[in-house]
């Protein structure tokens, strides 16, 4: 498994997360062989939020009724989470960060979260608010690091005119196929192509000089939520042809070939895996190392569709 430096941490983490988004329904014991190849394939970071699972808390809390972690296995794993997203609104009030970080810890049976996230940007935030709920997760040791998902190089900045923790994560969409935090960079100033208009106001590239960790969430999708590419040879014949060719080189899965393709970018980026199957675990931890060469990057990268000027 290839490991990542997590910023402002000194921890070395893995470059695969299992994200348990989907495990709501799942026995104990389902949840338990999900989690158990998970770490047999390397995967020390687990991605929640209290929203997951139909009713607040409820991933969280299939989580810690079936893991139910020992002092020691807790030590040997991230836990994050994330805060803000509630029925019809987004709320950063410090009130509501509080009392879901104490519910999300109370469900996972844990005294701490390695990292807390806010969920998608409130455009009501209140810079000061959320210090102040940062500054006292802190101080109590129920956080002990704090970021953000799917927020532009704006928004961060705007955070900490009065945050004073570094903000060490951010995690957006991402996948071969969904890439325009790349491709936009790749085609920039090239009039009239759809390609160079800029999404996210310059995201990697101030993700890579401010040392923050980007987390890739969908990364099998082909755009948003409306199915996977993998082994999609109506929309991405090419693109799959490609894939099958570099897994049979590497010898490793075509899903391995997708991980791959987002872990090689020297900026870092992390993998956050939906699956419910073990396999499908496995088989993406084993891609997370493929050194996948400029040519072959590039390869996928056109025959998803992007364009080189």
């Amino acid at each position: 498994m290839k490991t990542f430096a997590l910023p402002g941490t000194g921890r070395d983490v893995s470059s695969v997360i299992l994200g348990l988004m989907r495990i709501a329904a799942m026995s104990d014991a389902e949840i338990q062989r999900l989690v158990g190849a998970a770490r047999d394939a390397g995967i020390d970071v687990f991605d929640h939020a209290d929203i997951y699972g139909g009713e607040r808390h409820r991933c969280e809390s299939r989580f810690g009724e079936a893991v139910r972690l020992t002092a020691k296995d807790r030590e040997q794993i991230v836990i994050q989470s994330k805060v803000g997203i509630r029925q019809g609104f987004f709320d950063f009030s410090a009130e509501h960060i509080l009392r879901s970080v104490d519910e999300s810890l109370a469900a996972l049976r844990t005294d701490y979260l390695d990292v807390l996230l806010l969920h998608r940007p409130d455009t009501l935030v209140e810079p000061e608010d959320v210090a102040k709920a940062f500054e006292t997760l802190e101080k109590s040791g129920k956080v002990r690091h704090f970021g953000v998902s799917n927020q532009t190089p704006g928004q961060i900045e705007l955070l900490k005119t009065a945050v004073k923790q570094p903000l060490i994560v951010n995690q957006v969409q991402l996948s071969i196929t969904h890439a325009p935090l790349i491709a936009a960079g790749v085609a920039v100033n090239m009039a009239g192509l759809d390609q160079s208009v800029s999404r996210d106001n310059g995201l990697l590239e101030y993700s890579r000089i401010n040392d923050m960790m980007l987390q890739a969430w969908s990364p099998f999708q082909k755009g948003f939520f409306d199915g996977v590419f993998l082994g999609d040879n109506e929309n991405f014949a090419e693109l799959n042809t490609a894939i099958d060719a570099l897994a049979d080189q590497y010898g490793v899965t075509p899903t391995g070939i997708a991980v791959a393709w987002i872990t090689r970018h020297p900026a870092n980026i992390q993998v956050v895996l939906g699956t419910t199957k073990p396999e499908r675990v496995t088989e993406a931890a084993a891609g997370s190392a493929v050194p996948l060469t400029r040519q072959e990057w590039y390869r996928l990268f056109t025959a998803a569709g992007h364009i080189l000027p």
